[in-house]
């Protein structure tokens, strides 16, 4: 084990193996940029999103496989009038339900009036082939040129329906791979240099974090093409963030320890080889947490959910392989050079490794006062979680975009005139001997408008009822006639399915539910489980993982705030998930580096000087490194999808946190409080 980590150590820093590392590289680059097109396997489908066993997921591949193509889907045209419509609103209508003709796959039947005699809806049924991805796009783009052209003045006209939210939906997934690797390369860069002042140095980590991005992205479409791999957008542009974030982490901390045995050592191979021997076991352990965690995710119902986990997981391997080996031994190769203009001299051997003057003038402070330190920053943490309790987790499909695209102006028009549920309609699939019993059963449901006609399926043996709800589609009154349809049609024939939106987020909603309830617990074991074998001691992982959800509780509840202020007050229930999953295995990071610096320091100085010098000596760097984490994942509040927005808000204020209250003030004032009892059972 010892030979093989000095090989480990050694082979990045070598005169000669460090040019054998970039050649392997360079070759894997190459591979793997053949291989970068996760877009070509990105799906942002349902089956994508949805519970894998839910009843309308079943429903969804029912309908694909007994109502196969022949099925259109409806492009819904709705026009509104404030006062009522005048005789030229309704020609209007008439005209481009006319002109629709030539575009739809079925007839298109002539403009319907709402009972207020407000609105007309026209409906216009569009094939398989003009709904798919690639396709849809210029099916809608000459419906709006139809809708455009001769419209009445004052006559609101907007186009919505399964075919255009999909599209709103795929255009702003398809936004985010260009616009997320733009501004988080431009993040990165602006930081990096922040932190070196040197021109020179930004090009190293900046360069190999590209690589790790490339080599992440090859093995994620491998893993799409040939193992089956989800992926979508969210987890692709998830992808581009924690590689980056995570990669420059890993390069600031090992830059740092080499910068700082530098001024240590004339020779610089030896310097890095010291500076990796030093690191790479915090850098492993923080990088194997994150991985676990992730891969907690496979146990989760949601597709949507367990796809993100190996997704990210490739991301995290690459940034480690690529930062732990090609970031090194392009350092060596370029020497003392690189750090130009401020080029690290030899200091006296004597001279204590000290940090900043700033921050071993704070881990002065902190080591004075560390009792009431550590009790006002836990009370601070606790009351701003109380934040928490103004959030709202009833985030609906329609308010799933940050702003409202023509197709979610559409449904709410819809809504406002027409029964709330006409425009995406509830399914239910019966077995057609039962059919005829339970269609009575459901017509006199409360909450239940309308029940279309029978429709029985190609292949026979199934029924399809389309049922109108008399609320808006996603409430919770149209979830609970969800329910209702369910226990009627399950009491008559157990093999009913109720499917359709409002099914499939209620059914998304109680997955996330008990996805909660299972992975957050699975999270924190293996949290523990790494900083128990990290620092081989019982009471500090203890206190660690303490911190850690006392730091989410205060990120959740300042977040709240945040939403309040910016007018998205509601959550999806995917955001507490993956922002306790990020922020309890990234926000330990920042631990793990200051704790193993400790337990090193604490083993030749004792524990109450080996605290203060860790922390001292870690500051400046984990500082650094949390403020780019930070920025790279408030890439993500720029996005136009409301889930990604306040991932990106809810990370970016918890790794702050972490970074200026936990790491620098909570942590090292509660171990200098418990004193050496903190390594127990095994004192360094």
């Amino acid at each position: 084990m010892s030979s093989a980590w000095q090989r480990i150590t050694t082979a990045p820093a070598g005169r000669r193996t460090a040019w054998s590392v970039l050649a392997a590289w360079l070759l894997i680059a190459v591979a793997a940029t053949m291989f970068a097109k996760t877009g070509d396997v990105e799906t942002n489908d349902l089956s994508s999103w949805l519970p894998a066993s839910a009843e309308s997921t079943r429903a969804l591949e029912l309908a694909e496989r007994e109502f196969p193509a022949a099925e259109p889907e409806q492009l819904l045209l709705v026009y509104a009038r404030d006062g009522g419509l005048t005789t030229a609103d309704r020609e209007a209508a008439a005209a481009d339900a006319t002109a629709l003709a030539a575009l739809a796959a079925g007839p298109v039947p002539p403009p319907i009036p709402s009972q207020d005699g407000a609105a007309l809806l026209v409906t216009v049924p569009l094939s398989p082939a003009q709904t798919a991805e690639e396709a849809v796009g210029p099916v809608l783009d000459q419906a709006r040129t139809v809708l455009a052209e001769g419209l009445p003045a004052g006559l609101g006209a907007w186009m919505t329906g399964g075919p255009a939210a999909g599209a709103d939906f795929d255009a702003a997934f398809d936004s985010l791979d260009t616009t997320l690797l733009g501004v988080t390369v431009g993040v990165v860069a602006l930081l990096l240099l922040l932190t070196y002042r040197s021109p020179v140095l930004l090009l190293v980590p900046l360069f190999t974090v590209g690589v790790a991005s490339q080599l992440a992205s090859a093995l994620v479409y491998l893993g799409a093409k040939y193992l089956g791999l989800v992926v979508n957008g969210a987890s692709a542009g998830i992808l581009t963030v924690l590689v980056f974030g995570a990669g420059t982490d890993y390069a600031l901390l090992l830059i740092s320890r080499h910068r700082e045995e530098l001024t240590r050592h004339a020779d610089h191979r030896q310097a890095m080889r010291l500076a990796l021997r030093h690191s790479l076991p915090a850098i492993i352990a923080s990088a194997v947490t994150v991985i676990l965690a992730l891969l907690t995710l496979l146990a989760a119902g949601l597709n949507s959910t367990r796809g993100l986990g190996p997704v990210a997981a490739l991301g995290i391997v690459s940034a480690l392989l690529a930062m732990t080996t090609l970031l090194p031994a392009l350092l060596v190769m370029c020497g003392r050079r690189v750090f130009w203009p401020l080029i690290p001299a030899v200091r006296d051997a004597a001279e204590p490794a000290r940090g900043p003057g700033l921050w071993a003038r704070t881990a002065g402070f902190v080591s004075r006062h560390a009792r009431p330190i550590w009790i006002v920053t836990a009370l601070g943490l606790a009351a701003l979680s109380l934040g928490a309790t103004t959030l709202d987790t009833g985030l609906r499909q329609s308010e799933s975009f940050v702003t409202k695209p023509d197709s979610v102006r559409g449904f709410e028009v819809l809504a406002t005139h027409f029964p709330a549920g006409s425009g995406d309609p509830t399914e239910v699939y019966l077995s057609t001997t039962t059919a005829d019993r339970v269609t009575g059963t459901l017509r006199a449901l409360p909450g239940v408008a309308e029940v279309g006609p029978a429709e029985p399926s190609l292949a026979g043996g199934w029924t399809r009822l389309r049922i109108v709800l008399a609320d808006a589609p996603s409430s919770d009154r149209a979830e609970q006639t969800v329910l209702r349809l369910r226990d009627a049609a399950h009491a008559v024939d157990p093999s009913a399915l109720v499917g359709g939106a409002t099914a499939q987020e209620l059914d998304e909603n109680t997955t996330m539910d008990a996805d909660l309830r299972l992975l957050i617990p699975l999270i924190l074991a293996v949290v523990l489980g790494v900083l128990i074998v990290l620092l081989r001691s019982l009471v500090a992982p203890l206190l660690l993982l303490g911190s850690v959800l006392l730091s989410f509780g205060a990120a959740l509840g300042a977040s709240a705030l945040v939403y309040h202020a910016i007018g998205f007050p509601a959550i999806d229930r995917s955001v507490l998930l993956h922002g306790f999953l990020f922020l309890v295995a990234l926000g330990v990071d920042y631990t793990i580096f200051l704790m193993t610096r400790a337990r090193e320091e604490v083993a030749t100085h004792g524990h109450a000087e080996g605290v203060t010098r860790a922390l001292s000596v870690t500051g400046s760097v984990i500082t650094s490194a949390g403020v780019v984490l930070a920025a790279t994942f408030s890439v993500l509040s720029l996005m136009p999808v409301v889930f990604m927005m306040q991932v990106g808000i809810l990370v970016g204020i918890g790794v702050l946190l972490d970074t200026f209250i936990v790491r620098t003030l909570l942590v090292p004032a509660l171990v200098h409080h418990v004193g050496p009892r903190t390594w127990w059972p095994r004192h360094p």
